[in-house]
């Protein structure tokens, strides 16, 4: 029988909003694994103690913006229509059904002006991590760093050519010291020092930079989309994925610039002490397998094919003598040491008298003073020693680990948590974007590895369909039975 359903729109119900989100709803778990009332105590110096209206929770608008990052939201105006209506993000913020949602505009003004000369986001994001590492989620054994590009907010069309200054490289210190040792070893004068120009009569370089963004890059690599980018670079740690460091920079930037540095930052800051990393190919550069080794790391990185002309020999067809310090051509002629050069470098020079005659001269070099110059690096043994742990079984193992931590991280970064796409405009602001991003996947795994723990701890100690109440009073217990406080905060 078909009759009209009743409208029960305008009946009044007795409800609480305990009872209206699910059990196993995400914000349950969050709120039981995850404490972030320690905001509001990192943000009280930039509120005014007396005067002044009341100001808004800040725990509660870092929860907005949390929620947002957790469940994908880009806009902050979506955000909030979605917060009047979800129930759950309701139960989460700490609001009642009749409460009224903070406006939109509260969001953004608090991040323009209140936040923007703080360093509130790195800080929320290095106490998740921290609270990760006191209940055993991170190891800090092995690291996976990739990067990965965010679409800048800008037209790709619109730009300016603009000649800009050639940065030097951060380890230039240690390469001169490297380029002067090898030098006195070979019984060379040492090298003039470098004179850093001011005055911008140093090298340049022609860069496209956006009208609209003009802190972005312009990004061309091989296999990606060209255009205006940021580079978020990740590291996780390879227990459980947890993100131990994010970092932006233009997407002109090599991946391998910042990575030393960051991954400094990660050991001082949450008292890592890493035996190995696992890195793709774009980081298989003299410095980095230099600077692992001397931070007594052991690099993992992927193959790098090298650049090769149609038509002429291999550079492996040339083969080097430690022992001698030379190289042996593909005919058989040995190519020694003739000098370290600024760039560090090693050259090795052959006889032109033998290399006139030579039948293979073709597929060798075609210079004009008839010699052929082949160039070692002062840290190639550094990068040879690496390529060999790639081929191991123990470092094969580390390496497939990577697809499953980093790359899974940035893959749901993407698919889930709006990856994708800048937000804002400016490097500071993706930076605030990309920090909020991974706390929020921080929080999710941790929530769910707990709730995991917890299943466990029902199956193993009876019950199984408990009150949510006494749920989280037992995960709770649970959690201060496993807690293991960090050695150094």
């Amino acid at each position: 029988m078909l009759k009209e359903p009743t409208a029960y729109q305008h009946e009044l119900e007795m409800v609480t909003l305990e009872s209206l989100v699910p059990r196993d709803h995400l914000v349950r778990k969050i709120d039981a694994a995850i404490d972030l009332t320690f905001i509001r105590a990192k943000v009280a110096h930039l509120y005014c103690a007396d005067n002044g209206r009341p100001a808004i929770d800040p725990v509660l608008l870092f929860k907005l913006l949390l929620l947002g990052y957790l469940f994908g939201i880009r806009s902050e105006r979506q955000l909030i229509r979605e917060v009047q209506v979800n129930v759950a993000y309701r139960w989460f913020l700490g609001l009642r059904l009749t409460d009224k949602v903070p406006d939109a505009s509260t969001i953004s003004q608090n991040r323009r002006r209140r936040f923007a000369d703080s360093e509130i986001y790195q800080e929320i994001f290095d106490e998740i991590v921290l609270q990760a590492i006191g209940r055993g989620m991170v190891e800090g054994k092995v690291l996976y760093t990739d990067s990965t590009h965010l679409k800048a907010n800008a037209n790709k069309n619109k730009y300016d050519l603009k000649d800009v200054a050639v940065k030097p490289a951060a380890y230039l210190e240690e390469l001169d010291a490297a380029i002067d040792a090898d030098r006195q070893a070979q019984g060379k004068r040492p090298l003039k020092p470098r004179q850093d120009k001011d005055d911008g009569s140093g090298p340049t370089k022609e860069i496209k930079v956006s009208r609209t963004d003009p802190e972005s890059g312009y990004m061309v690599r091989d296999g990606k989309p060209k255009g205006f980018f940021y580079l978020d670079h990740r590291t996780v740690d390879g227990k459980h994925a947890i993100i131990t460091d994010t970092h932006v920079t233009p997407a002109n930037v090599h991946d391998s610039q910042p990575y030393l540095a960051r991954l400094d930052r990660q050991s001082q800051r949450f008292n890592l002490n890493p035996y190995a990393v696992g890195l793709d190919a774009g980081y298989f550069t003299p410095m980095i397998c230099q600077g692992l080794e001397d931070r007594s790391i052991a690099g993992v990185m992927g193959y790098r094919r090298p650049n090769h002309k149609d038509g002429y020999f291999y550079k492996r067809e040339y083969i080097y003598d430690a022992a001698s310090d030379t190289y042996t051509c593909p005919h058989h002629q040995q190519i020694a040491y003739k000098t370290t050069n600024r760039v560090g470098y090693r050259e090795y020079h052959s006889d032109p008298d033998l290399c006139t005659s030579c039948p293979g001269r073709d597929r060798c070099t075609q210079s004009a003073n008839r010699v052929k110059v082949i160039v070692r690096h002062v840290w190639e043994d550094a990068k040879a020693r690496v390529d060999a742990r790639r081929l191991t079984p123990a470092g094969k193992k580390i390496y497939a680990r990577r697809k499953e931590t980093v790359e899974r991280s940035f893959a749901d970064a993407k698919q889930l948590h709006g990856h994708r796409y800048a937000r804002l405009r400016g490097l500071k602001k993706v930076m605030e974007q990309c920090l909020l991003a991974a706390t929020a996947q921080n929080m999710k795994k941790i929530a769910l590895l707990l709730a995991q723990l917890l299943t466990s701890f029902y199956a193993k100690t009876g019950p199984r369909r408990l009150r949510i109440g006494a749920q989280i009073n037992a995960l709770r217990s649970l959690l201060a039975l496993t807690t293991k406080r960090p050695a150094m905060i």
